[in-house]
C-alpha cells in the first residue's frame, strides 16, 4: 500500500459545526457523513469511558466509507482501572464490539496513566503480546521516564519497534505558549500533560496529537515543523495519522485545514485540503448558475 497520511480532528458529531463546518440543516444523522467528506480519520475518545451500544456501531457502518479511520482510545478499564493486566475479558468486549466497523477501524491508541513509569514495561510487553495481530496499535506514555533520553527511553522504543507498534505523540507546545484569556484553553492547559516532544516513528502508523495555539494562524510554525516531519516518515513509506486538537473543539476543522495545506505545499502526494460541507452548500447554486452559460 502506498504511503499517505489521514488527517483529522478529536471530534466528529460536534453540533456547534452546524452551520460553519457542517451544512446549516445537518442533522445527527449527517454529522459522520459530512465529516467523513472531508478527513480520512477521527479519534475515538469516547471508548476511555464506556463501549457504544451495538445499534450505534451499525449506525457507523453505514455513515461512513470503508477508506475511513476510527483510531479508538483503550478503555480506562483496562489502561487505567488494570494497568493492562487481568484484562484480557474487557479487551475481547473492546473488539468484539468494534468489531462490525471492518476495515474503517485504524489503529487503536493505548493511553497508559502518568504513574505508568518504566518499571512497568514487562506489563505493557505482555499486553501488547496478547493483541490480536490482524490490527495496527499505537501507544501513548506521560511517564518522565519514556523522555529520559536513555535507558528507559530506548527500552520502550526498542519494545514498540520490535512490536511493530507507533509510539503516540503529543504536542501541547501551542498551546503552552500561548497567553491565553479565555476560559477553555485556560482549563485546557491545566489539563493536558505537558511531555517533551518526540519525532519518534517506530511503527508503520506515526500517531500525532497536537493541541494548538487557540490562535489559528500562530500555529503556522510548529504546523510547518510537523509537515517535515509527516513527509519524511511518508518517504520511509510509514502512513502517518495526524490529530489536530483545539481548546475549543469549533476551531478544529480550520487547524486541521491549516496543516493540510502546509503539508500539501511539500508533499505532492498529500491532495489540497477539500472545501467544507457548509461551503460546498453555499457554492452549489453559483456553479449551477454558471454551468447554464457553460462555465
Amino acid at each position: 500500500m502506498n504511503a499517505c497520511c489521514r488527517i483529522g480532528c478529536p471530534v466528529w458529531a460536534h453540533a456547534p459545526w452546524v452551520g460553519s463546518f457542517f451544512t446549516a440543516e445537518a442533522r445527527r444523522a449527517d454529522f459522520l457523513p459530512q465529516y467523513a467528506s472531508v478527513f480520512g480519520t477521527t479519534e475515538g475518545n469516547a471508548t476511555f469511558y464506556g463501549l457504544p451500544s451495538v445499534d450505534t456501531v451499525k449506525r457507523w457502518v453505514g455513515e461512513a466509507p470503508e477508506e475511513f479511520r476510527f483510531c479508538f482510545k483503550f478503555p480506562r478499564e483496562i489502561s487505567h482501572d488494570r494497568q493492562l493486566v487481568g484484562a484480557g475479558e474487557a479487551t475481547a468486549r473492546f473488539f468484539e464490539r468494534l468489531a462490525p466497523l471492518g476495515p474503517r477501524r485504524g489503529p487503536f491508541f493505548l493511553q497508559l496513566p502518568a504513574a505508568f513509569g518504566a518499571d512497568r514495561l514487562p506489563a505493557l510487553a505482555a499486553y501488547l503480546g496478547s493483541l490480536p495481530a490482524d490490527q495496527a496499535y499505537a501507544v501513548e506514555v506521560r511517564h518522565l521516564d519514556f523522555f529520559d533520553r536513555g535507558a528507559k527511553e530506548r527500552a520502550l522504543d526498542a519494545l514498540l519497534t520490535e512490536r511493530g507498534v507507533d509510539r503516540v505523540i503529543f504536542d501541547t507546545r501551542g498551546l503552552f505558549a500561548a497567553k491565553v484569556t479565555d476560559e477553555l484553553s485556560r482549563d485546557a492547559q491545566r489539563k493536558k500533560p505537558r511531555v517533551p516532544v518526540r519525532f519518534t516513528a517506530t511503527g508503520p502508523h506515526p500517531l500525532v496529537r497536537l493541541v494548538g495555539d487557540p490562535v489559528v494562524a500562530a500555529n503556522a510554525a510548529i504546523l510547518r515543523e510537523w509537515a517535515s516531519v509527516v513527509a519524511r516518515w511518508m518517504s520511509e513509506g510509514r502512513s502517518p495519522y495526524v490529530f489536530l486538537h483545539h481548546p475549543d473543539d469549533g476551531h478544529a476543522p480550520a487547524l486541521a485545514r491549516l496543516f493540510q495545506t502546509i503539508l500539501q505545499e511539500i508533499e505532492p502526494r498529500v491532495p489540497p485540503a477539500p472545501l467544507w460541507p457548509v461551503e460546498r452548500a453555499l457554492r452549489g447554486p453559483a456553479t449551477k448558475q454558471l454551468d447554464l452559460f457553460g462555465g
